[in-house]
């Protein structure tokens, strides 16, 4: 249940992250470099919850289904 948690929070990082680089994207207009750590961020993010995703997987603690379970 841990893992599922983390991964969900940092769904929510990513959001707040995407979010965060449109307000100083629209903000700034383009004259500051916190849009660009923003979106670095996000893709970090983006990067941990692969590796959590994965580990889920491996361990047997998330388990993929298909859409038309057979």
């Amino acid at each position: 249940m841990l893992i599922k948690s983390l991964i969900v929070l940092v769904l929510i990082a990513i959001l707040a992250s995407l979010f965060s680089g449109m307000f100083f994207l629209v903000k700034d207009n383009g004259q500051s470099k916190r849009t660009v750590k923003a979106l670095t961020v996000r893709i970090v993010l983006s990067v941990i919850l692969f590796i959590l995703i994965m580990v889920a997987f491996a361990t047997g603690q998330i388990q993929p289904h298909g859409v038309f379970p057979g």
